[in-house]
């Protein structure tokens, strides 16, 4: 059985409001570069531009949704998506 594809994305995280409940920054996965809005009282994610948005919006998601605590703004993470694009 061949090997599932996997890319890299690279998560950087700019802001962090405790007090309006939302984590802010990049993401940045096979040459694409995206911002995001993570509200994580609501479990609502925005994902800008919309091209390639559907490519990393679930595994973002998933990432934050599993890291959100740990993460802190100024830092730098990374995490994998099984796909190639």
């Amino acid at each position: 059985m061949a090997p599932l594809p996997v890319t890299t994305a690279h998560l950087r995280v700019h802001r962090q409001s405790f007090s309006e409940q939302c984590l802010e920054g990049e993401v940045q996965a096979g040459g694409f570069l995206w911002q995001f809005q993570w509200f994580f009282n609501r479990g609502e994610l925005n994902v800008e531009p919309s091209l390639g948005r559907a490519l990393i919006q679930d595994a973002l998601q998933r990432f934050l949704v599993k890291s959100d605590y740990r993460l802190e703004a100024g830092g730098d993470y990374s995490f994998t998506v099984r796909a190639k694009f």
